[in-house]
């Protein structure tokens, strides 16, 4: 009798926290969207904690200022990882349901997949597809070349993925999505090294009517478009400004933001290092070194000069990333870059104008490496390995 009692009043605690959570919004908006309720699932609390062993210690393969990823196996064998977010404030339980239904709504190769979610618990649970190489901050900073070569070509590939994929979520989708926080570290890779974005936790979709949003500024040191943290207002070209630095990244295998005191004007950030040495003509300072053993010359030239118009200080003169997917493409096509076009000397750029935030003292709060003026950040993937 004790423990009918017992499994009943769990039906009503689990009833109540579920639609307290908005599991009855989701419900009804999921319904709407016939495509989305079918890749969706609403997952039981007991089946999720089954799949991680109880959200073990064990089957931990992340943490992060928004909550922790356990890695979990489901009932059918399918590999999971399933995000525990950190508590939940109410308010922001409406948005929560909202970027569950937008991801729901994702569909694209090189965009991590939500495969569901679970709202009987205290907090939310969100559950993905497995992605087991980690970030490609990982690959780019810590990886061992004899591990897996990190060639020039495995870089184009990755990057024109990365680009395609942004390309789909600004224009290819009915209501385009603005990610917001591109950075390596945001970005997965599978089993076979194929780019997924990840953590779409401060994502907000924008009606088709509308070229920008006006929002409280937030994002990650080094990547952080400077026309959007002088202004508040994020456009499709901000997430361009932060796609421009991780270009530069694959281009130098350096970090976005470095204190080194053995480098030449090392205590910049990599964007404003980057576009100083385009300027004066001096890219082989700043590259890697094995690219310039690779003879790939032209090709890099021409990646460089795509990354120079990414960053460039006023948004309008940035490409649009469904031109930078094409240019990518259009690159990795041409053979020994017969096709690219003779590199321009520095002279023939306006002269950039940027801000550096290594000499700033904005009155931003810091966790990790990210900044913001709010508290509606929520990291979806945060692997740290």
């Amino acid at each position: 009798m004790y423990k009918l009692v017992k499994r009943r009043r769990n039906r009503r605690i689990k009833k109540k926290i579920f639609k307290r959570n908005g599991g009855l919004l989701l419900e009804q908006q999921l319904h709407t969207d016939d495509s989305a309720m079918e890749r969706t699932r609403i997952f039981a609390e007991n089946e999720l904690a089954k799949a991680s062993d109880q959200f073990s210690e064990d089957r931990i393969l992340g943490r992060g200022g928004q909550g922790t990823v356990y890695k979990g196996m489901l009932t059918d064998g399918k590999i999971v990882a399933i995000k525990k977010s950190m508590k939940v404030d109410e308010s922001q339980l409406e948005p929560f349901i909202n970027e569950v239904v937008i991801l729901s709504q994702v569909n694209h190769r090189n965009v991590v997949k939500l495969l569901g979610c679970c709202l009987e618990t205290e907090v939310p649970l969100l559950v993905y597809e497995f992605i087991p190489n980690g970030t490609l901050s990982s690959l780019i900073h810590n990886h061992i070349d004899d591990e897996f070569p990190f060639t020039w070509n495995f870089r184009l590939r990755i990057a024109g993925e990365i680009a395609g994929a942004l390309a789909y979520l600004h224009s290819a989708i009915s209501i385009p999505i603005y990610h917001r926080d591109i950075k390596s570290s945001n970005i997965l890779l599978d089993e076979k090294y194929t780019a997924k974005i990840s953590d779409f936790g401060t994502s907000r979709s924008i009606g088709a009517d509308k070229t920008h949003l006006t929002t409280l500024v937030k994002g990650t040191f080094g990547y952080l478009d400077p026309e959007y943290f002088q202004s508040s207002q994020f456009t499709e070209k901000s997430d361009v400004y932060s796609f421009g630095v991780v270009l530069v990244e694959l281009l130098t295998r350096k970090k976005p933001i470095s204190f080194s005191e053995s480098e030449e004007d090392g205590h910049l950030n990599l964007a404003t290092r980057f576009l100083t040495m385009m300027d004066e003509n001096r890219l082989d300072s700043i590259l890697d070194r094995q690219l310039l053993d690779e003879s790939m010359e032209e090709e890099v030239m021409a990646v460089a000069k795509l990354a120079q118009r990414c960053l460039d200080s006023n948004g309008k003169n940035r490409p649009t990333m469904k031109e930078v997917a094409i240019e990518l493409e259009n690159i990795q096509r041409a053979p020994n870059g017969s096709t690219i076009q003779s590199p321009i000397h520095s002279h023939m750029f306006r002269e950039p104008e940027f801000v550096s935030f290594a000499n700033t003292n904005p009155s931003w709060t810091t966790e990790n490496d990210t900044i913001s003026f709010a508290a509606d950040a929520d990291p979806l993937l945060d692997y740290r390995i």
